[in-house]
């Protein structure tokens, strides 16, 4: 059963996919999905057209524009589209599989299936409405609608009334859903309906239960909090009761769904200030000590830059004519001719010439063959529109670091708990929880503080941070042994290979307390005498072989040479002299 409006088909898209051994498929959906068709079924989309109404798109401009230049909005923008760097790396951790939230997903086919539910929810909603109608609550969602499409970075080619709807009905289903919640903080607001038993299940042990869960805690799928307290406001004809429910309500859904320890925070803060539950969730995490701290050095390093560029260009301009008078001289056809010729003379010789070969052949057989990511830098690359390749934390490994005599010791707290203790040796860790929804939230976290967040990247740190220790399973075995893993997955493999993918990042980021463990780690571990003695071997013994066999070789070449000496020159007859 489909619920299109009618007046919104301006905004389907039509793609025309190549199928594998399927021929071409068409499609017809409204949201972004260049990435993905159909769960990656569509591998080549072929055409794309789509119809533009420019008489309703003016109408709408100009009433929001008036509307909202009265209001003079400034509330941030809160729910972001997830940056195409990170969502090529695993599409179905972004976009949603079950139950779409909001608009930006609203019109997917897929996901259509949800809506008879979500009706089912907003009629129950209704019976709970003391002497209102569902109307109304639509009514005051028409007022404010402003501050609705406020929330969301891209423009929403919705007329009022549409999107009012839209989020009162969405809004119904998600506090439903979120309520069964409640009964881990000592409450039973509601009561789960029979038709729904089968996707809300207050064990969380059913399968449609974790896939909805993952769906909401997406970045593209938030809704803004302020309509879940205007429900509840309706619902209870007070605000505080509605902050007192709604606080409750998150609480419970924060504990179940953090991977730390979540420590106990003023509830009616939560509900004032966070603006959906993917920022909610965030902001339990991140510490704001964390979020805003920069390193104190950097003023101090930018003052100094500054003051070495003023130095540099007073140099230059004195000592241009100069410089420049050398450079021409050096770069001078003379020069280049006296500095080749003899170069070129002595390498021809027979012998220069074999000897010259294998230098080039064990000394710079590593430069052509370029590592990947080299053509990436170099002045004439043609490849700006690839994204950059960032590298994942040089530090050693779990495995590395025992051997070294580290101790992995964890903590009952959030990521401000990370340490290094140099006198013991001691590696401190926060202890997360590893299950069926982890990655999925770990992934849209990272893509909303890429989006969001305005000081340094904390949480993308602390994921290349345990990308960097963890390489194989027996990392990942050695930290649950240790209580910083709590590994609730099939095996310590899928465990390894969560964090291994999470290496995808948008960009480079400093976080001083992160990089100041990973260089105390890092500075410890290459003291120790046992690392010292094996880097020495690798180096000078067992990475030597490409020398040695220069070596022998020019030995070879020499007794060759000396034997075709002696059978001319009968060197024998010169030994018994």
């Amino acid at each position: 059963m489909h619920f299109y409006d009618k007046t919104e088909t301006t905004r389907l898209f039509k793609y025309q996919c190549q199928l594998p051994n399927k021929g071409i498929k068409t499609y017809y959906r409204s949201s972004r999905s260049n990435m993905a068709f159909n769960h990656g079924q569509c591998t080549t989309p072929l055409n794309l057209t789509t119809s533009f109404d420019e008489h309703r798109w003016v109408i709408q401009i100009r009433r929001t524009f008036d509307d909202e230049l009265e209001d003079d909005i400034d509330d941030p923008i809160s729910i972001f589209s997830v940056p195409n760097a990170l969502m090529v790396s695993k599409p179905e951790a972004y976009v949603p599989q079950q139950v779409s939230l909001g608009p930006y997903h609203h019109w997917r086919p897929e996901l259509y299936e949800m809506e008879r539910y979500k009706l089912s929810a907003a009629k129950r909603i209704q019976k709970q409405l003391p002497s209102l109608k569902f109307q109304h609550l639509v009514d005051h969602l028409v007022k404010i609608e402003h501050l609705i499409r406020s929330c969301y970075h891209r423009y929403l080619d919705f007329k009022g009334e549409t999107l009012a709807w839209m989020m009162a009905v969405d809004t119904s289903f998600l506090l439903e859903f979120l309520q069964i919640y409640a009964v881990s903080e000592g409450r039973v607001l509601t009561r789960v309906p029979s038709r729904m038993s089968h996707l809300i299940d207050y064990t969380g042990r059913r399968s449609a239960h974790n896939v909805i869960l993952r769906d909401i805690m997406m970045l593209e799928n938030q809704i803004p909090l302020f309509l879940l307290r205007k429900v509840l406001e309706y619902q209870y004809v007070s605000s505080q009761v509605a902050d007192d429910k709604l606080s409750f309500i998150l609480m419970g859904l924060v504990k179940e769904l953090s991977p730390f320890k979540v420590m106990a925070n003023d509830p009616q803060f939560l509900v004032a200030e966070r603006a959906h539950l993917l920022e909610l969730l965030y902001f339990m995490l991140v510490p704001k000590k964390l979020s805003e701290s920069m390193d104190p050095n950097e003023q101090n390093e930018t003052d100094s830059i500054m003051k070495e560029e003023s130095k540099s260009s007073l140099v230059s301009s004195v000592c241009g004519g100069l410089v420049h008078c050398i450079k021409k001289a050096i770069a001078s056809r003379a020069m280049k001719f006296l500095v080749k010729i003899p170069w070129r003379i002595i390498t021809n010789l027979p012998v220069i010439s074999i000897i010259k070969q294998l230098v080039e052949i064990f000394f710079y057989q590593e430069k052509e063959n370029p590592k990947p990511g080299d053509e990436f830098s170099g002045p004439h690359n043609n490849n700006n529109n690839r994204p950059p390749l960032v590298e994942e934390i040089q530090i050693p490994s779990v495995t590395e670091l025992v051997t070294a005599g580290f101790q992995f010791v964890p903590t009952n707290g959030d990521l401000s708990t990370i340490k290094f203790d140099k006198e013991t040796a001691t590696f401190y860790l926060p202890s997360v929880r590893l299950d069926v929804n982890t990655e999925v939230i770990l992934r849209n976290l990272v893509a909303f503080e890429t989006s969001a967040a305005s000081g340094p990247l904390v949480f993308t740190r602390y994921t290349e941070l345990m990308n960097g220790i963890i390489d194989t399973v027996e990392d990942v075995k050695l930290l649950r042994q240790k209580g910083i893993i709590l590994n609730c997955l099939k095996s310590d493999g899928e465990a390894a290979n969560l964090w291994n993918g999470m290496s995808k990042s948008v960009r480079l980021t400093k976080v001083h307390n992160l990089d100041k463990v990973i260089e105390d780690v890092n500075k410890y571990y290459n003291g120790r005498w046992k690392v010292m003695v094996e880097k020495f071997m690798k180096r000078y013994v067992f990475g030597s072989w490409q020398f040695l066999t220069f070596l022998a070789a020019i030995l070879l070449l020499l007794l060759t040479a000396f034997q075709a000496f002696c059978s001319v020159y009968k060197c024998a007859r010169w030994s018994n002299v």
